[in-house]
Parts: C-alpha cells; sequence; structure tokens
C-alpha cells in the first residue's frame, strides 16, 4: 500500500495537526518525517485544546502507530513536557509512539547557539523559534551529531560532553551570556523518559509496514514556502518541507508515495521574517489577525496576515505533486464584502504568474483579482451543502486556478468542523 502524504503549501501554520487527527482514524500507522518542536500543530476536540511539537497528531487515537521519522530532530526536555501533558490526560504513549534511532538530539547548546546567532543578526534575523533546530541540523550535516540511538551506548555522555566542548568554542565567539548547568538537569530527564519508550530502526519498521499494507500517512510540519531549497531563503527551515523529504525522513522509496493531501488557508499567514508578497499591513490584516486568532502555537508570536496568493499556491502544488487540496479557515473570511485574490506579481516591469528566483531583494507587487465575500457565520455548519453560495464560488475559483480539487473545507478549530466532499479520492 503506497504511503499518502499530508503538507503545507504555504508558511506554516495551515491546520496540519487538526486535519491529520480528522484522517487518523482511516490509516493504520502516522508518521512524522521532518521538522522538530519548531513545529505547533493543534488539536481541538471536546472542548479541548492539544498542541503538538513533536509526536505525530494521531496519538490521541487508541490503536494507531505513530512514528517519530528519522528526519526529525528531539529536543528531549521539550518532548518530555509532551509526553507529560499526554500522560495527563490518559494517553499511553508507551503503547503508540515508536522512535526512530537514526533521529537526531537537539542539545541544550544548541538552544544557545541558535539565539547567540539570531541576536548577533541584528536587524537581518531570520525570525528563528530560537528551538536549536538550525544548529541541530547544521550538526547532522556536518557529521557531528548525537542520534537518539546513541543514548542506548555506554559512552553518550562522554559523547555528549565532547559536543558540548564543540559548541562552548563557538559561543566564545559570541557576546552572549548562558548557564548550561541550569539547562542540563531538564535535558537529561528527558534522555532517561526516551530511553524508556519503544526505539526502532523505523527505514525497516516503514517498509515493514507498507508490505503488510498498512495504511500510513506521512505528516509534514512547517510548510512549503520554508523549504530549505525552494522556500524564500534564508528565511526558511533547515530541512525539507516537500513531499521528497518524506522519503529522506522515513527511508522510503519515491515509488511508495501516494495521496499527496496539500493544506492551505483561505488566506495567507506568516511568522517571522521574510518575504510575503500579499501581506496587509492594514486594518484589514490586523482583522484578519484578530478574527483567525493568528498567533503562533509554538512561540505565541503574532503571525503577518494577507491576502491568498495563487502563483505563491501553484508553486508548492508542483514541488509537492500535490493530488488533493484542503482548504482551512474559511471562517475566518465571513464578513468580507470583497475577497482579493493574488493571481500574478508586478516583477521586474513585468507580469508574471510564477515564482522568481529572488524574492528576497526585489520587490514584488501583487496583481489582484476581487471575488465575492459572504456575511454568514459558519461557526455551526456541518453539511458542506449549507456552506453559503458564494463559498461554493470561492472553492470554484481557487479549482480552476489550480487545477486540483478542494476535498476538505475547514470552517473552524475543533475536530466536528470540518467537512469532507464528496469528491474526497479516500
Amino acid at each position: 500500500m503506497k504511503v499518502d502524504v499530508l503538507l503545507g503549501l504555504q508558511w506554516g501554520d495551515e491546520g496540519k495537526g487538526k486535519v491529520v487527527d480528522v484522517l487518523t482514524p482511516r490509516y493504520d500507522v502516522i508518521a512524522r518525517f521532518q521538522g522538530g518542536p519548531n513545529a505547533g500543530h493543534t488539536l481541538e476536540f471536546e472542548g479541548t485544546k492539544h498542541v503538538l511539537h513533536t509526536i505525530p497528531s494521531g496519538i490521541f487515537h487508541a490503536g494507531k502507530v505513530n512514528v517519530i521519522g528519522n528526519g526529525v530532530v528531539i529536543d528531549p526536555v521539550v518532548f518530555k513536557k509532551e509526553i507529560d501533558a499526554l500522560k495527563a490526560r490518559g494517553v499511553d504513549v508507551a503503547k503508540n509512539l515508536f522512535i526512530s534511532r537514526k533521529a537526531h538530539l537537539i542539545l541544550p547548546t544548541h538552544r544557545l547557539i541558535d539565539a547567540a546567532s539570531e541576536a548577533a543578526k541584528g536587524k537581518e534575523k531570520i525570525g528563528s523559534t530560537l528551538k536549536g533546530i538550525g544548529p541541530a541540523y547544521m550538526d547532522k550535516t556536518g557529521r557531528n551529531g548525537l542520534r537518539i540511538g546513541d543514548i542506548e551506548h555506554p559512552d553518550f555522555l562522554s559523547n555528549y560532553n565532547k559536543l558540548v566542548q564543540k559548541h562552548k568554542v563557538l559561543l566564545a565567539q559570541y557576546n552572549f551570556e548562558y548557564n548550561l548547568a541550569e539547562m542540563e538537569p531538564a535535558f537529561f530527564e528527558g534522555i532517561e523518559l526516551i530511553k524508556n519508550l519503544p526505539l526502532i530502526d523505523s527505514e525497516y519498521e516503514m517498509n515493514r509496514f507498507i508490505k503488510e499494507n498498512k495504511s500510513i500517512l506521512a505528516e509534514g510540519a512547517q510548510g512549503s514556502l520554508l523549504d530549505v531549497d525552494f522556500g524564500s531563503y534564508p528565511f526558511v527551515t533547515s530541512s525539507h518541507t516537500i513531499t521528497a523529504g518524506t522519503c529522506i525522513g522515513l527511508g522510503i522509496a519515491p515509488t511508495n508515495i501516494g495521496e499527496v493531501y496539500g493544506i492551505f488557508k483561505a488566506y495567507c499567514t506568516r511568522v517571522g521574517s521574510g518575504p510575503f508578497p500579499t501581506e496587509l499591513n492594514d486594518e484589514t490584516g490586523e482583522l484578519l489577525r484578530k478574527k483567525g486568532n493568528e498567533f503562533g502555537a509554538t512561540t505565541g508570536r503574532p503571525r503577518r496576515c494577507g491576502w491568498l496568493d495563487i502563483p505563491a499556491l501553484k508553486y508548492a502544488i508542483m514541488l509537492n505533486g500535490v493530488t488533493q487540496l484542503i482548504m482551512m479557515k474559511s471562517d475566518v473570511l465571513s464578513g468580507f464584502e470583497k475577497l482579493k485574490v493574488c493571481t500574478k506579481y508586478k516583477y521586474r516591469g513585468q507580469l508574471i504568474d510564477y515564482v522568481p528566483y529572488d524574492v528576497v531583494n526585489e520587490p514584488i507587487e501583487p496583481v489582484y483579482e476581487e471575488v465575492e465575500g459572504w456575511n454568514e457565520v459558519l461557526d455551526h455548519v456541518t453539511d458542506i451543502d449549507e456552506l453559503p453560495q458564494s463559498l461554493h464560488k470561492y472553492i470554484a475559483y481557487i479549482e480552476k486556478a489550480t487545477g486540483l480539487p478542494i476535498t476538505i473545507v475547514s470552517v473552524g478549530p475543533d475536530r466536528k468542523q470540518t467537512m469532507l466532499r464528496d469528491i474526497m479520492v479516500k
């Protein structure tokens, strides 16, 4: 059986966690393939909000296997807090959470390097979440990193100290004060917790699941426009957030990829620095932020808001081989008489309908079309046919522009506020 992939098509915060939670009953295995605690996947059901950072969003469904793949970086401190919160809600993670031995560890000094480096950039900072993600991936590619499987080795503490000493030399280059001794106890408490969870050779397990015809959903983090190669570099994350990252992050062949669910908001948001062609620095942008509660689940930072960007959306669709679209936060647009949609850019004196190489230093001016809005409040809508006609037209407009079906429409944060259209493939 093929591995289906679910990922974001914008700059993150599209609602991936909620949709994974909704789709989990259809699958046997949910697997995270990249990123780390910079992710904030928010799930809401039974009147309670849950935020996951490292653990797959299928964890609340009993009997489902949840895998943290080799492409993920894990901070034991954040991870332990997540586990403790789940245990408090009666979730027995020891039964259905499995961690790849090849996943890399985020050390306390990775977080310190992240903070020191970002502070040194001043006005040129990239908007890091300061979770140590970048430095951890740098050690991974630099062949210095420590992996989950290393904690099983008797020399782990010695290897940890060797890497910390390298980090201290790097930190000495910054005028940055820190107290590592205060950070380490929580780190090693997290390490002890991880030791008592099932650690697996995930590439073998994932391929065994495929051979056994288990249904698998791969869960991405961040968004396609933050991909380290194809995003708005250097204002990107440190991993591959696109479909190809699934193969690297789980150890599966490209021929095993099935459906690709691409999630996008009915408008756009972005956290941190970086280009954002349709950003609204006005009352409309502030209204979108307020109505959409656009504040980062991980950092709490206010998100920048703007209209839907079709060229960027089509770019992400192309990179990912998306087969189905999922539109989130349609309810936030209720009350707008007219909606704007960016269909082209003015770039270097020309009209273009694609994302150019230099989106950081060259000015990009969005060219908009207007579509009809709707006033109806959508909070209590549970039937797709009950959506206002103008929203149906908005859906059809996007489908025509992208050439893909929108198979799920969300009108609120709760699990129940998610509607599957009849055209859904699976």
